[in-house]
């Protein structure tokens, strides 16, 4: 579907004019009297889609709707990506000649655009149907927009925990999964819900209510819970299927939060039940509560006591901390610096309210442990001392919580106390034993310490328990595959990242020395520039200072890679 209502065409293959470029979006160029330039798929995109609007002003929101759709992204990755489109086409933000930036706004083509299908005389203002390959195609912008903002409280890596239909097992002290698919336990998807008349204000409470209930159906043994796809993704993917689809819709306005959900047997295509709730918002956790006993009750599963026991102590009572902790939870997915601080001072707003709030604690335990691995800090140890402080104050306050024990075994990780962070995550798979996160952190340890070929297939279970996963998981198994000496498999993983999140550093860094190891010399250059433009003074050895890697083999042969390209 194009991002345009009424746009339904896709060019791919065709060539557009723009201003005195010619654009191919099928393989990502530009071309201009015998010179060809490369663009990332991302900067053709955002191209196209100022091209169909030309003479428009885009917002920024926008463009990140329908570029990075499903994906939290800072606003850094656009700057950055308007800034590469602009080199590209030799512009000057002080005189623009084809992009017109709008401060605090967006961004505008006055270049004109001819299509094939334009009249050589269309002049600036005539939206050109463009499109590039099809792994590029967007959804309805008001669609692409709400979707975003419904997924960016949406937890990747410290998340609510993602969930299959896979039986999980642990053995040998490793977590692992096996298994064939089990028909006694019901599976179930809960999907985003919407905000009536696309209220984008209250998105990330709508998507925050379907994780809580999402987390709260996973804590039941006799439930499968299988994170929902984006719309097409299940045929292409060959996702499994859920038996029951949990879905719904969400309004808040003054004081009052009006909430619609059903339960759908896909089996039957019956609505098996359904309600409306109409309560003041200062009664949304006891909504929630009700909502998940229905829920249960209409499903075919047997609920313990003790699961009961458990489901019953909620995060926190606190609205107005609950909302600060969804707040600084979209804010930390970004992994930018500035959004990094943001959260951080969400999480304390949360606790300032709630000082029991243990997830509040975890959450700025892991903006501490992101301020060291990622140097933004002048006291790195401090830093580090800290993550860990109230890390252990989350896990006294609630030791049931796997997400507890997914960041304890980060920060462990990010000391270098692997076999410490691996028995941390096997204590959240033994609470969750569909927790995607623990299973790609494991993964990602795995290969710190020298073992990529045990990181695959756990990174893989991560992937089918959450398909819909950020970059990150993409990029563990990529590195994974690097040290394997795979470099195709490697490549397939790791570009799958960028376009996930194209201001990742170290994607770009393990993409660069794999196209080195690939031959690739024209890739492996090009992924220096990237390096250089998101951090100039980029240094292998500076990088790997803080890096979690303790392998003395693989860190020798990356520097040796990156070497080949003065980093």
């Amino acid at each position: 579907m194009s991002a345009i209502a009424g746009n339904e065409d896709v060019m791919s293959g065709k060539v557009v004019t723009i201003g005195e470029w010619q654009a191919e979006p099928a393989v990502n160029e530009l071309r201009r009297d015998g010179q060809t330039v490369r663009l990332e798929p991302k900067v053709m995109e955002v191209l196209v889609f100022l091209a169909e609007r030309t003479g428009q002003v885009v917002s920024r929101d926008a463009l990140l709707a329908a570029i990075w759709p499903g994906v939290v992204v800072g606003d850094d990755a656009l700057t950055q990506t308007v800034i590469k489109l602009r080199k590209a086409l030799g512009d000057d933000a002080r005189a623009p000649r084809h992009i017109e930036t709008f401060s605090k706004r967006g961004y505008r083509l006055v270049a004109p655009v001819q299509s094939p299908e334009t009249p050589p005389q269309a002049k600036a203002g005539t939206a050109a149907v463009v499109r590039g390959q099809s792994r590029f195609v967007w959804r309805a912008t008001t669609i692409g927009a709400l979707l975003v903002l419904l997924l960016a409280a949406g937890y990747l890596f410290y998340a609510a925990p993602q969930r299959n239909e896979l039986p999980v097992k642990v053995t040998g002290g490793v977590a692992a999964a096996g298994g064939e698919r089990s028909e006694e336990h019901p599976t179930v998807t809960v999907t985003s819900f919407a905000t009536i008349n696309d209220d984008r204000q209250h998105a990330y409470l709508a998507q925050g209510i379907a994780a809580d209930l999402t987390t709260d159906l996973s804590r039941h043994a006799g439930l499968r819970i299988i994170t929902a796809p984006k719309a097409g993704q299940a045929e292409e993917r060959k996702m499994p299927a859920a038996r029951y689809v949990v879905s719904g819709d969400l309004q808040h306005a003054s004081g009052q939060l009006k909430i619609n959900v059903r339960l759908v047997d896909t089996a039957t295509r019956q609505v098996i039940w359904s309600e409306r709730y109409e309560r003041r918002f200062s009664e949304m956790f006891a909504i929630q509560e009700q909502i998940v006993e229905r829920l249960v009750h209409a499903l075919p599963v047997q609920v313990s006591e003790a699961e009961r026991k458990r489901r019953a102590g909620r995060y926190t009572r606190n609205l107005e901390a609950y909302d600060h902790f969804l707040r600084g939870q979209a804010a930390l997915q970004a992994r930018d610096r500035s959004e990094n601080a943001k959260a951080r001072e969400m999480y304390r707003a949360a606790l300032d309210l709630d000082p029991t709030f243990a997830r509040a604690y975890a959450g700025l335990a892991q903006t501490f442990a992101a301020d060291y691995r990622n140097q933004w800090t002048d006291n790195p140890e401090q830093a580090l001392t800290k993550a860990l402080e109230l890390a252990k104050t989350a896990l006294k306050i609630n030791p049931e919580l796997p997400e507890v024990y997914w960041v304890l075994a980060y920060v462990s990780s990010v000391r270098h106390r692997h076999k410490e962070a691996i028995g941390y995550l096997n204590e959240a798979i033994s609470l969750d034993r569909s927790y995607a996160d623990a299973y790609a952190l494991l993964g990602g340890i795995y290969t710190y310490i020298g073992k990529p070929a045990e990181s695959v297939p756990l990174l893989r279970t991560a992937i089918r328990l959450h398909p819909e996963a950020g970059h990150l998981y993409f990029m563990l198994l990529g590195r994974a595959y690097l040290f394997l000496d795979d470099p195709e498999q490697a490549a397939i993983n790791l570009r799958e990242a960028v376009e996930r999140n194209p201001a990742n550093l170290e994607t770009h860094v393990y993409l660069a020395a794999t196209s080195i190891v690939a031959g690739d010399r024209e890739t492996a250059g090009w992924e220096t520039e990237e390096i250089r433009s998101l951090q100039p003074d980029f240094s292998t050895s500076k990088w790997l200072q803080n890096y979690p890697m303790v392998d003395a083999s693989q860190k020798r042969r990356l520097t040796a890679l990156l070497g080949e390209l003065g980093l």
